[in-house]
């Protein structure tokens, strides 16, 4: 579409620079509790994404041989600029994402106990040594940077997810292209700024803003030797397939349709807060999010209740009002697509217990809001159970046992997070062995590791071998060699045999 006139434009950061220069496409970037455009941002086109690969790629050699100490002191000082600027991130995320500014503020918080672990790098890079596995020969492996690596991250954490891609990725001495969400993009170039002041050298951290153009490109480039994504799960397989065809190492996080069992004999206040913390925080658009509760035997109806309950007393507004629990949604083709989807649940015959689609919001009656909703008698045939639908919108289903509970959690396609409400010892461990997901909690709603673990999931949830950050993410983001040496006190001579072990 052609660049709207008067409106602030974001653009892309390459070698050390603002690029601000004229694009031939723009995205346009919403005021989700105004319902208005607030904003352009530019589309990066091929030129674009060759330009911040050959700065990433100039600038790899010097940053890759920086000793590990110089390393981890660049990485310290933007952990501290992280916190400072804290209140800004959720300024700027708020504003363009619509959740409310301390949930996004909370982004930093997550986003550190990552770079506090890739501080550690100098030991996270450490390889190992064996002695004497032959006469006079030593074995030993490094781990080594791979070069370029790019991260595709989504809208509904702008600043976290790409931290959690990009912090292991420079401590392990590559270089990064950042290609944030089109629809909340402001606070990549807040990062962008803040590496610079911690001094980070030209080139290692670039960001290019842009769609699928952008995202193809660099899918393409042979310049780029690493691919980090998330988002959901067919982008996810075509993100995946297209980058291992091009011969690059990927790892894609794609959809959850994230489970929350509740028994019988679970503490059901804590069960009902959890559950409405969960799938209504952040208008539910989070990869975290539980989006079906399960509960098994007598539970359902005191569960239920209790949501209930807790639900008229939310508060709903502007994401810039902290006083609010929850915000609008990102976007008016979020906003339908979600809307629809409430309209399906009714005509599937699910029980419709509150119904979001009657909010108003006084002073914003232009905006993305959707009420939280709730839907009981759920079966597993139903589009609004099978489909990730990424808003407030949750759906409950009544198993009879703990069995008929897993049945139906493994069942799924996805298998990101999960938890159970119980106080059986028993049953929790049961369920955390039993079931096919790759992060679980038990009285926890919102499983997510901390940073010295590795996020991700099972099933459909994730294209690829390694998860994110922790450990996994330091072995995704460099290469193993093994080196074996012999230092010879004379010559040996020749032998034309295969060498053996003597």
């Amino acid at each position: 579409m052609e660049a709207p006139a008067r409106l602030r434009s974001v653009g892309h950061f390459i070698g050390g620079k603002p690029v601000d220069d004229d694009a031939a496409r723009y995205g346009d970037i919403y005021d989700p509790a105004r319902g208005h455009v607030q904003a352009r941002v530019a589309f990066a086109d091929n030129a674009t994404i060759n330009a911040a690969v050959d700065a990433a790629t100039q600038a790899f050699p010097k940053w890759s041989r920086l000793p590990l100490g110089r390393r981890a002191e660049v990485l310290l000082a933007f952990r501290e600029l992280l916190k400072q600027h804290a209140d800004e991130f959720g300024r700027i995320v708020s504003s363009e994402h619509g959740k409310i500014v301390t949930d996004a503020a909370g982004e930093v918080v997550r986003a550190l106990e990552v770079v506090d672990f890739a501080c550690g790098l100098p030991h996270l890079l450490k390889g190992e040594l064996s002695e004497g596995v032959s006469t006079n020969v030593d074995t030993y492996s490094i781990r080594q940077a791979v070069g370029v690596c790019a991260g595709i991250t989504p809208f509904n954490f702008p600043m976290m997810v790409p931290v959690w891609m990009f912090a292991p990725a420079i401590a392990a001495g590559n270089t990064f292209v950042l290609k944030p969400s089109e629809r909340d993009p402001s606070a990549s170039l807040l990062m962008a700024k803040l590496w610079q002041e911690a001094g980070l050298p030209d080139g290692v951290f670039n960001v290019v803003q842009g769609d699928k153009v952008a995202v193809d490109a660099l899918l393409d480039h042979p310049g780029v030797a690493a691919i980090s994504f998330v988002g959901s799960t067919p982008i996810a397989r075509y993100i995946y397939e297209r980058a291992a065809r091009n011969g690059k190492r990927v790892q894609a996080l794609g959809g959850a349709k994230n489970h929350l069992v509740v028994m019988p004999d679970a503490d059901l206040d804590a069960a009902a807060d959890a559950l409405v913390s969960s799938a209504y925080g952040s208008a539910g658009q989070r990869c975290m999010a539980i989006s079906a509760s399960v509960s098994v035997g007598d539970s359902a109806e005191p569960l239920l209740e209790r949501i209930l309950a807790r639900i008229k007393k939310l508060k709903i507004g502007a994401g810039h009002d902290a006083g609010n629990d929850m915000g609008p949604v990102v976007t008016p083709a979020a906003r339908d697509r979600i809307l629809g989807y409430i309209e399906t649940g009714v005509k599937e015959g699910a029980s419709l217990l509150a119904d979001g689609r009657t909010l108003r919001v006084s002073g914003y009656e232009d905006g993305f809001f959707i009420g939280p909703t709730l839907f009981d008698k759920t079966s597993t045939s139903m589009r609004i159970y099978r489909d990730e639908i990424f808003g407030p919108v949750l759906v409950n289903l009544r198993a009879k046992s703990l069995d008929e509970a897993i049945a139906i959690v493994n069942g799924n396609p996805y298998g990101n997070g999960t938890s159970i409400f119980t106080r059986s010892g028993a049953a929790a461990r049961a369920y955390q062995s039993e079931i096919q997901v790759g992060m679980v909690g038990i009285n926890i709603p919102i499983p997510v590791p901390v940073g010295y673990y590795s996020f991700g999931g099972w099933k459909a949830s994730l294209f690829g071998d390694l998860h994110i950050y922790g450990p996994d993410g330091f072995r995704f983001y460099t290469r193993s060699k093994v080196i074996t040496t012999r230092w010879h006190e004379s010559n040996a001579g020749m032998n034309l045999g295969f060498p053996t072990h003597k």
